[in-house]
């Protein structure tokens, strides 16, 4: 006598036991989860202080949640300690620390007062974080990307621009309520921002990503003279030499298109003629 199959319902939870019995075989990698966790924790923390009006501390921890989640995946590599559990715990913390974190800082520090405005543009780059962390991640596998570059923004970068617009401001004692010249207000300028990054992360602008670098290899001289260089700038003042470095990269997409647009335009002209 054939046993007739089982459907579809009656199979999914015996294989969501199999891999509950296959993570608590395993377990999961400590080394690189603790680097996502320490990122985790100071998207937190950087939350916790900017609702105490502690926008430099909250500053200072999104740049921190940056390092850690750029050194939890080179960590993982490196070990060969990779793991769908910790590709997702990744992107969760990524959520909080440069989606949720940054448009809570910069709506409590300036974009407030503008009520619907201000909360509608803290909500559109918190949605578009989350966006840019899913593409991401169903690209993740995608034979045909590149992956020298970046589609669209990083969450990372998108969040150190916004929290470096506050951190640099915070260090010439500017407020969020600030206008100058009696015409230009701050609140419109973290409002512009806001929306700017936003946008940015989910164009399909290419951002150069840096995973083509080798750190095996053997570099110049030189190379290392500019790396010494560049820690001596950041040490001599922070705010500014981080705002500009991220607002460059924030801008370098926009300029990878320009000079790819006009070139095709020159090319296409100089074949007509």
């Amino acid at each position: 006598m054939v046993e007739p199959k089982l459907s579809d319902s009656k199979q999914r939870p015996v294989r969501r036991d199999t891999d509950k019995e296959v993570l608590s075989t395993r377990g999961i990698y400590l080394l690189p989860n603790l680097f996502t966790s320490a990122a985790l924790f100071a998207g937190f923390y950087a939350i916790v202080q900017a609702m105490n009006s502690n926008f430099e501390q909250s500053a200072i921890a999104i740049f921190i949640a940056m390092v850690m989640d750029g050194l939890d995946g080179r960590v993982a590599r490196m070990t060969n300690t990779t793991s769908a559990f910790g590709a997702e715990y990744d992107s969760l913390s990524d959520m909080v620390s440069f989606g949720v974190a940054p448009a809570i800082i910069m709506y409590t520090w300036a974009l407030q007062p503008m009520k619907k405005l201000g909360w509608i543009a803290a909500f559109i780059y918190c949605a578009c974080a989350a966006l840019r962390l899913a593409r991401f991640n169903t690209k993740l596998d995608d034979p045909f990307q590149d992956k020298r570059y970046f589609q669209g923004l990083p969450s990372p970068a998108s969040a150190a621009l916004l929290a470096g617009f506050v951190w640099v401001a915070y260090e010439y004692n500017v407020t969020g309520r600030e206008i100058f010249f009696g015409v230009l207000q701050m609140k419109w300028m973290a409002w512009g921002l806001t929306i700017f990054a936003a946008l940015s992360m989910v164009s399909d602008l290419r951002f150069y990503s840096g995973k083509d670098i080798n750190l095996k290899q053997s570099v110049p001289f030189v190379a290392v003279l500019a790396i010494m260089l560049a820690f001596v700038l950041v040490s001599y003042s922070p705010p500014e030499v981080l705002f500009t470095v991220v607002l460059v990269y924030g801008l370098s997409g926009y300029y990878l298109w320009a000079k790819s647009y006009f070139g095709k335009n020159n090319k296409s002209s100089k074949e007509i003629s």
